[in-house]
């Protein structure tokens, strides 16, 4: 459909529907646009015709004809500067990645950049958008990062011959073509979950859950960021019990409220790592995001940050499986509610359930503690022992901190092949290990690196 034909229905629109107008382009643009060899029709139709995709397509692309326009003037854009790229070949666009520590770099051939680079999700999300965030960030002092993100749930399709490749290298040999995930919510199968509270100083479960027919952070507009907000708060507003709690916007809480949450350690900030600026994850900060916790603050959903939720159960002291049981508890009811207003998680049973960053796929769970380690610590067998445990450590300010004296953060490398249960289980069971070799170093006996622990069945 030409500009000129867009713009004088849109005209039209007015006089009769300005819904069945948006409606006719939206189709009309997502059956003529070209299609990567082995793409799912059919997740285009269930995003188009389901009830939350209905409430994207009409209901909040239709809030106003100004948006409507500037949906398709945007297309327009994509489709022009593609053209306009294709003046120079993909050879020359190729980013040098020679410097480069990260899954992308080390994944990404020119040859597979010559046959993605001109390719777009329906939402117009391309190639170089993907992988900026790890152009721009050749590495990372504490961790190996993945280095390229999805902008919609269609970008693990479209872009699969580099995508694929580098959830296999991220998540321990896991394959997406041949491989299925498990899920499983029974806090009650965790064992020997009350770890020694002279050594553990805190305990958290988090995950993360996307809306399907909402663009994700790197590429969302501030209207989908907008009904996310929506869709979510108006879900939690639901929650009974132990769960029941508020939610605070960004935009709208008092001096005193931000203070609370800052001085509880729940607020977040906009982000500053170049690992999420440069992936577009700041953009209009602070609209429309915000914080929802429960009445006794061990309970969280962070809204609109690098997920379109960040949910979290937490709290001081060793006890991960009450941490877990409500952690479980308040996905699953958090899950019921969004169903009953008539949406859903992005999920599929390659990948689990999908998130921005590739290594949040699968569960996207992170159980981890904060463990004091003082003698461990300056051990040269740690970095062995966590890596055949399958635990990471990170400082406790997050990703971009280091260890501050000897307590480390410590979870689980995994997101994808093992269910919520099983990864949960390693973490209570390799930080029991840390803990008993913290204990042998006390007493001056030495400790042995234990065997891998395999990944899959």
């Amino acid at each position: 459909m030409s500009r000129s034909c867009c713009i004088s229905l849109y005209h039209l629109s007015f006089i009769n529907s300005e819904r069945a107008f948006v409606l006719l382009c939206f189709l009309n643009h997502r059956l003529s646009s070209p299609r990567p060899p082995g793409y799912n029709m059919a997740s285009t139709f269930a995003r188009v015709f389901s009830s939350r995709a209905r409430r994207v397509g009409i209901l909040s692309l239709v809030g106003a004809g100004s948006l409507a326009t500037g949906f398709f003037f945007n297309r327009d854009y994509v489709g022009a500067a593609s053209q306009q790229r294709k003046l120079y070949p993909p050879s020359a666009e190729y980013p040098d990645l020679r410097k480069h520590n990260n899954c992308m770099a080390s994944q990404l051939t020119p040859a597979i950049y010559a046959r993605l680079c001109d390719k777009a999700t329906p939402n117009g999300f391309t190639l170089d958008q993907a992988i900026q965030t790890g152009v721009d960030n050749p590495g990372h002092p504490f961790i190996k990062t993945v280095g390229m993100v999805a902008g919609d749930e269609e970008s693990y399709e479209v872009f699969a011959e580099i995508f694929d490749p580098v959830i296999k290298e991220r998540h321990n040999g896991y394959d997406p073509q041949t491989m299925t995930h498990p899920t499983d919510l029974d806090a009650s199968k965790i064992r020997s979950g009350q770890f020694d509270e002279r050594y553990v100083l805190s305990s958290r479960v988090r995950t993360g859950r996307s809306i399907r027919g909402l663009s994700l952070p790197p590429a969302c507009t501030r209207a989908e960021r907008r009904e996310v907000e929506r869709v979510v708060v108006d879900a939690l507003n639901g929650l009974q019990g132990d769960l029941k709690g508020r939610y605070y916007s960004l935009t709208q809480m008092t001096e005193q409220e931000q203070q609370q949450l800052i001085d509880d350690h729940f607020l977040f900030d906009k982000p500053v790592s170049p690992l999420l600026t440069c992936a577009g994850m700041a953009r209009d900060w602070p609209d429309a995001r915000g914080i929802w916790h429960n009445d006794q603050k061990t309970f969280l959903i962070w809204i609109n940050e690098e997920d379109h939720t960040r949910v979290i159960s937490m709290e001081k002291g060793g006890n991960m499986k009450r941490v877990f049981e409500r952690f479980c508890k308040g996905l699953q009811e958090v899950e019921r509610l969004i169903q009953e207003k008539g949406w859903e998680f992005m999920w599929n049973e390659r990948l689990g359930y999908i998130l921005t960053c590739p290594s949040n796929l699968g569960t996207g769970l992170r159980a981890g503690v904060h463990v004091k380690l003082p003698r461990l610590s300056k051990d040269a067998r740690l970095q062995k022992i966590l890596n055949n445990l399958r635990l990471q450590k990170r400082g406790t300010g997050g990703v971009d901190t280091a260890a501050v004296g000897s307590t480390f953060d410590i979870s689980n490398l995994d997101r994808l092949g093992k269910s919520e249960v099983e990864l949960v289980q390693i973490v209570v069971d390799g930080v029991n290990y840390l803990i008993d070799c913290e204990k042998r170093l006390e007493k001056g006996q030495d400790i042995r690196i234990p065997p891998p622990i395999s990944q899959f069945k």
